[in-house]
C-alpha cells in the first residue's frame, strides 16, 4: 500500500507553512539597540522603506497612511509624494556629499594602508633597499593609524553632528 502525501510530511508542516507566509508578508523590521552595540540597551525597531528597502530610523519616514506609509523621505521626494520643503529631515545632495567626504576622510587612511601592504607583498619583495624602507614605513603606519583613528573620533562625531538635519 502506498502512503498518501499527507503522511509523508512532517507533523505540523501546514502550520509552519502558514507561519512562514505570514512572516514573509510583513515588512522587514531590523532590530537595533539604542547605543548600537548588539543586544545591549533597550532595543528599538527600525522599519525598511517599501521602495528602496533601506533601513532608517523612524524620523526619516513620511508620516501618513496609504501611499505614504513606510516610505523614506528620500524616496518620497524622488517619487513626488512630498515636496522637499515639507520634509525638514531630508538629506539634500549637498549634505550627502559633505557627509560622504567626512566618512571618506575618516576611513581613507585604512584603505591606503591596505593598498600599501598589498603592493609591498606583490611588488617590493625582491628589491633590497625599497623592501626594508617600505616595510618600516608600513609598520609605523600600521602602529600609528589606530591611535590617530581613536584621537580623531571626537572631531569626526562633531563634524557628522553638524551635517545631520
Amino acid at each position: 500500500m502506498i502512503p498518501s502525501n499527507d503522511s509523508l510530511l512532517p507533523p505540523r508542516f501546514n502550520e509552519l507553512v502558514h507561519v512562514r507566509a505570514r512572516v514573509q508578508a510583513h515588512v522587514f523590521v531590523a532590530k537595533r539597540s539604542r547605543n548600537g552595540f548588539g543586544s545591549y540597551g533597550s532595543e528599538s525597531k527600525m522599519p525598511a522603506c517599501r521602495l528602496c528597502r533601506s533601513v532608517y530610523p523612524e524620523d526619516q519616514f513620511i508620516r501618513g497612511n496609504g501611499p505614504r506609509y513606510q516610505i523614506c523621505v528620500r524616496c518620497g521626494v524622488a517619487e513626488g509624494i512630498v515636496d522637499a520643503d515639507e520634509v525638514p529631515q531630508l538629506y539634500s545632495d549637498g549634505i550627502s556629499i559633505r557627509r560622504l567626504s567626512v566618512f571618506g576622510r575618516r576611513w581613507m587612511p585604512w584603505f591606503w594602508l591596505g593598498i600599501g601592504w598589498f603592493v609591498w607583498i606583490i611588488l617590493f619583495q625582491g628589491l633590497e633597499l625599497w623592501t626594508t624602507a617600505l616595510l618600516l614605513l608600513l609598520l609605523l603606519s600600521t602602529l600609528g593609524l589606530p591611535v590617530l583613528h581613536l584621537l580623531r573620533t571626537p572631531r569626526f562625531n562633531a563634524e557628522l553632528r553638524k551635517l545631520t538635519p
